[in-house]
């Protein structure tokens, strides 16, 4: 079960936000008997300490938790999460006239997720409450996706293979009576997606493309979300080394990502046109695998030469956007954990982005800031598309050449994108190596939240 808020009650303890600058106005407003066991402690209000304070029983009065100085540097707004992790048993509030109290609720609950699948784990014994109501039922909201796709990462690839991450996005969808078509195996090499099959047909468990509607067939927005669904990669017969196959099973992040933006948007019922689209494999190596130098038809009609079978992940994606482009979607989002480039560039906590689309690039930059979920533009180089030269097919899936290399994957999967305008591709890690604020260690989500507050955006837009 995701963590979610309590009830209100009397008895919880206010936790009160405060910085080194504002701790004796902070000290000011608590008992005598507080004030005085903070000095005694020494406790300074610096970012991230916390110190229990407590009344003249000796109870808990207070929780003083320290923050950066407003303006002095940016402001982690999952700075509140470390608390999940700190506090005894009880129960805590965020105190009344605290500075965004969604995104410190929030960080909260992301950061008392666990996973625990094979191993039991202690439930976080500190309950944090909220009045029911809109912000709360929000909040729970993104816990429970970002939950739930955290377990379908953290989950390894025997047990998360393509058989299993389709089951679980049927079972998403008809949670929330969406419509769900999949085509498996020889059915994508006849139907018009010869791409995953290739891919994925190497694999023990067949290939498959999933495609999920939600909401009504007429009227509202059109959004499309495109999710990389590799359960392993090897790299193929391009194989890895055994060091770069450690964290493969989160290779389908970008599916998660999808996933997790699609819970959200569905359970908050908004008045959207929704479809999910997931092309599923596992990137094996077996005498069935695809091989370097092999030439495949595209959905798109495009001839794509295999320069490398571990740039997998933009084959598959390439049939998914161009079924998607068929649709002609008002916003077309494409998740993926695509490139080790736009790591080497960003880090792991900053994904990429592309778009061509400068009003949906600034929409985007405004609901990351507003989500607490950041993300980077990169540019759409059109002179790097020749690197994607070939002399016997319309494209090779890679340049001959190291450099770009986040880019050269952006467009190659721009050729697959026609005829839609508002269009954006992430690039996500959706993993952290160690703990964090909000971001426990393992498996993550990045960019859906930032989905659902675009989507909710527009939505708000066309309805004023």
């Amino acid at each position: 079960m995701p963590p979610v808020l309590g009830d209100p009650t009397r008895s919880s303890v206010p936790i009160v936000p405060t910085s080194r600058s504002r701790l004796r106005q902070t000290l000011d407003t608590l008992p005598v008997e507080s004030r005085a066991y903070a000095s005694a402690t020494g406790f300074d209000g610096a970012p991230g300490a916390h110190l229990i304070v407590p009344n003249a029983k000796g109870a808990a009065a207070a929780v003083l938790f320290g923050l950066a100085e407003p303006g002095a540097t940016p402001l982690d707004p999952m700075a509140f999460g470390k608390l999940a992790s700190l506090l005894p048993r009880g129960r805590y509030r965020i105190a009344d006239g605290a500075e965004a109290p969604e995104h410190a609720e929030l960080a909260y609950l992301l950061s008392a997720y666990k996973f625990s699948r094979y191993r039991k784990s202690k439930p976080t014994d500190a309950v944090l409450e909220s009045p029911r109501g809109a912000r709360r039922e929000r909040i729970e909201t993104i816990a429970e996706a970002v939950a739930f796709g955290r377990d379908l990462i953290n989950t390894p690839a025997n047990d998360m293979g393509p058989e299993a991450l389709e089951r679980a996005a049927t079972a998403l969808a008809k949670r929330y009576g969406a419509r769900v078509k999949a085509a498996r195996g020889e059915q994508l090499a006849k139907g018009g997606f010869p791409l995953v099959h290739a891919v994925g047909k190497g694999a023990a468990e067949a290939p498959r493309l999933v495609d999920i509607n939600w909401g009504p067939r007429k009227g509202g927005p059109k959004i499309t979300l495109v999710g990389k669904g590799v359960c392993f990669d090897t790299g193929g017969l391009d194989i890895k080394p055994g060091a770069s196959m450690l964290l493969m099973k989160k290779d389908m992040g970008g599916a998660a990502s999808a996933l997790a933006a699609a819970s959200m948007i569905m359970r908050a019922g908004m008045p959207v046109r929704l479809r999910v689209i997931l092309p599923i494999v596992e990137n094996s190596v077996s005498a069935q695998s695809f091989r370097p130098g092999d030439v495949y038809p595209s959905r798109a009609g495009l001839t794509v030469e295999i320069g490398n079978t571990d740039a997998e992940g933009r084959l598959i994606l390439a049939d998914a956007l161009a079924l998607a482009d068929e649709d002609e979607p008002d916003l077309l989002v494409d998740f993926a954990t695509l490139t080790g480039a736009a790591r080497v560039a960003l880090g792991p906590d900053l994904p990429a982005y592309f778009t061509g689309d400068e009003k949906l690039a600034g929409e985007i930059a405004a609901a990351g800031a507003a989500a607490a979920d950041p993300v980077w533009r990169l540019p759409l180089w059109a002179p790097y598309g020749a690197l994607l030269d070939s002399k016997t097919a319309d494209l090779n899936n890679v340049s001959s050449g190291p450099f770009a290399g986040a880019i050269v994957a952006a467009m190659f999967l721009k050729r697959f994108v026609r005829k839609t305008g508002a269009w954006a591709h992430f690039d996500v890690y959706n993993w952290n190596g160690s703990a964090k604020a909000g971001r426990p260690e393992g498996g993550d989500i990045q960019a859906a939240r930032l989905v659902f507050e675009l989507v909710g955006r527009r939505v708000a837009e066309i309805a004023g």
